[in-house]
């Protein structure tokens, strides 16, 4: 018995076949071998599945939704109630989100979800991405949200498998899923980009990721965020982001940088130098608050606070209120 995922209207169905020895499946070795592997992978699934705490919130989450919002109840069987596993659900949504005429949803979740399951580590990745949102994004009021409406969640899950896709020398297959996620989410993130686990990708839309971009674990990351090379440099140009790392809307970081563990960009930094661990640097181009000789140490790690203005509005002097006076001429001063 094996899970064939195939496609009914714009969702996708799980069922199960047998396999008949007259079918040509049994004259193929290679495909025998795939689905004695697939086999493996769906029982390993099957056995977390039933200790995975996570997943059995996740569904209590989407059954109160339906006895909320009855109208919902169709959407909610097909992306979550109908599935075993946190891997087919998101695999599935994934593929359905980014489908076209030509790549149909069916195809794309089998990707997702072989890939996925291939993966221990993107496995452990999911849950702890969802735990971040849960966490550090008040707007996020439940897991179950988070994985059917956050777009930041869903653009780097997808990365993660692209990823793994080009690491395998998939490359077509890994730059048409950074195509799909690009024109549906608005998030281009490079399939040879690095990224670790417990990432907040907050409201997500204008996000920007280089090839050769590496970001740590449990960083936060805002809205309208470049992570880029200076447009000169080739090999290696990318910025390197250290665990813990906050990075605020509209912020650019240029060139193979390092920005240090625990520190903080302010939103609309321009970032050209690199950051020491636990500082904050805000401006254009960004300095550091308390100055390059002596900057002010942060206490806490900023991407789980998400606190983005302590030290900032101390150092900033822009709000004061400066007489305006006449000159000659109409010119102001």
């Amino acid at each position: 018995m094996a899970t064939c995922i195939e496609c009914s209207g714009s969702v996708l169905v799980a069922k199960r076949l047998s396999l008949d020895a007259d079918q040509a499946l049994i004259s193929d070795p290679a495909t025998i071998y795939r689905f004695v592997e697939f086999s493996r992978a769906l029982q390993h699934a099957k056995d977390i599945e039933e200790k995975d705490e996570l997943w059995m919130k996740m569904r209590e989450e989407a059954r109160r939704d339906v006895e909320q919002e009855p109208v919902l109840g169709s959407f909610y069987v097909a992306t979550i109630l109908s599935h075993d596993s946190l891997e087919s659900a998101l695999a599935t949504h994934l593929g359905n989100k980014l489908a076209t005429p030509h790549l149909p949803a069916c195809s794309l979740a089998d990707v997702f979800l072989t890939t996925i399951l291939e993966d221990a580590a993107i496995r452990t990745a999911i849950r702890e991405d969802l735990k971040a949102v849960k966490e550090r994004d008040p707007a996020c009021v439940s897991y179950v949200q988070c994985l059917l409406n956050f777009k930041g969640f869903l653009a780097i899950q997808a990365h993660r498998v692209a990823h793994r896709l080009w690491n395998q020398g998939r490359i077509p297959l890994a730059l048409v899923i950074q195509n799909r996620v690009s024109e549906v989410f608005a998030v281009d993130i490079h399939p040879g980009a690095r990224i670790g686990q417990g990432i907040l990708l907050d409201h997500a839309t204008g996000v920007v990721i280089g090839e050769t971009a590496v970001i740590g674990d449990n960083v936060s990351i805002l809205h309208n965020v470049t992570l880029g090379g200076t447009g000169k440099a080739t090999g290696d140009r990318h910025p390197k982001i250290a665990d813990g790392v906050l990075i605020g809307a509209g912020t650019h970081v240029l060139g193979n940088v390092r920005v240090g563990s625990g520190a903080k960009i302010g939103a609309g930094s321009v970032v050209l130098k690199e950051i020491p661990a636990k500082t904050t640097a805000v401006g254009n181009p960004a300095r550091l608050v308390g100055g390059k000789d002596n900057p002010i140490k942060l206490t806490k790690i900023p991407s789980m606070t998400m606190d983005q203005t302590s030290h900032i509005s101390d150092w900033s002097d822009y709000v004061g209120l400066f007489p305006i006076r006449k000159k000659e001429g109409g010119l102001c001063t």
